[in-house]
């Protein structure tokens, strides 16, 4: 199956979907127009039970909609609502993860034809946090995602994906890796005497005491700035407030930076709610520009989003949305090289943050090619910072 159909079929379920909403369709015609001809995009054939079993009967004698199966076995299993109608209940979420978990099933979606919610099932926490990713397929105009980007993060649940085990390969990395680093974050900020022992017995420095082994840790944690620690209450955060003082050279005239106004805004307020993989690559982001200038660079948790800054000027700013990580940079878009198709130029455009060049990144691949743009924007703004 390929992809091209997939964007075929959503470019016209979104030229319908106006008109359909205005019917107020119901759950049985919205899986008939809309989730059934997405299904087939996606290489499932609704009329082959051995494919898809509709109606997958649960323990307590009710059903899920849709299992997709594999060699007769359900991977993945779809819980279908009304078009329009809300996802967020929790009471829905558990139902369909539970239902899902029950059977050994790791993965089930939640879908209202529009969007659709991936959740990993075998997860040790509330169903909601299970969250893996969603894909809107009619994103409002300010998220302005390429229906390429929208075909891309649906194509997971193709079934050439599934047998892939793409699916599986993504809840390692989103969830597997948030646990262990948030881990060892925790070991280094809070280091046990073994850890200590046996770091030093690996360095084989005897002058090296526990003590001096667990500031370095500390140190190289918070410069790290790994955001999965929980956040400082502040506008600044503990290592920023360090990383300003050391950034201004002494000697240095001109105006002085203002002490940091405590803020009731936190990472928890940008990142609550939003899916997995989501957090995951924002935390990338986040990782990124933190090393760029371990020292100096200050992170700042703002309304509705987190600001990088060198020298008092921003280079990238960050708004977490569900449907992936908005980044601007300090960029003029017709100054790049072959700018990828997740960029746009927002020059004269309203958008939160600050900058000229938006990124609308939504996945690793996506990340992996903006890393460059974030690092040519930090190296723009410290040649900016030192000219002065």
């Amino acid at each position: 199956m390929e992809k091209q159909a997939l964007i075929r079929t959503i470019q016209s379920l979104q030229q319908r979907l106006p008109g359909l909403k205005q019917q107020c369709l119901k759950e049985t015609p919205t899986r008939v127009i809309v989730i059934d001809p997405l299904l087939a995009a996606l290489g499932w054939d609704v009329r082959d039970p051995d494919e898809v079993q509709l109606e997958y009967p649960t323990v307590d004698g009710k059903s899920v909609d849709y299992a997709l199966k594999l060699n007769d076995k359900p991977v993945l299993l779809v819980e279908a609502k009304a078009l329009g109608d809300s996802l967020d209940d929790v009471k829905a979420v558990t139902q369909v993860v539970g239902y899902a978990a029950n059977d050994g099933i790791a993965w089930c979606v939640l879908t209202n034809g529009v969007l659709w919610r991936v959740y990993r099932t075998m997860e040790k926490c509330p169903a909601p946090n299970k969250l893996a990713f969603e894909v809107n397929i009619a994103p409002s105009e300010a998220d302005s995602i390429a229906v390429e980007q929208i075909a891309e993060a649906l194509w997971r649940l193709s079934r050439e994906q599934m047998a892939r085990g793409t699916l599986d390969e993504l809840g390692e990395k989103i969830f597997t890796d948030g646990k262990v680093r948030k881990a060892l974050r925790e070991l280094m900020l809070n280091p046990p005497r073994t850890l200590l022992n046996l770091l030093r017995n690996t360095i084989g420095d005897e002058a090296l005491v526990p003590g001096r082994i667990a500031q370095s840790l500390q140190r190289i944690a918070l410069d790290y700035g790994d955001s999965a620690a929980p956040p400082d209450p502040t506008q600044f955060s503990e290592a920023s407030q360090v990383r300003k003082s050391r950034s201004r050279p002494a000697g240095t005239t001109g105006p002085k930076r203002s002490k940091a106004i405590p803020s009731p805004y936190t990472e928890e307020h940008h990142t609550s709610g939003k899916p997995a993989e989501v957090v995951a690559l924002y935390r990338e982001i986040d990782r990124l520009c933190m090393s760029l200038a371990r020292s100096a660079v200050v992170r700042r948790f703002c309304a509705k989003y987190i600001s990088y800054e060198l020298e008092n000027r921003c280079f990238c700013t960050i708004a977490v949305w569900a449907s992936g990580v908005r980044v601007w940079l300090r960029l003029k878009y017709n100054q790049l090289d072959s700018p990828p198709a997740f960029a746009r130029d927002v020059s004269n455009v309203g958008h939160h943050g600050i900058g000229d060049v938006e990124l609308r990144i939504s996945n690793q691949t996506e990340l992996d090619a903006a890393a460059a743009l974030i690092r040519q924007s930090f190296e723009a703004v410290k040649a900016a910072a030192g000219s002065q």
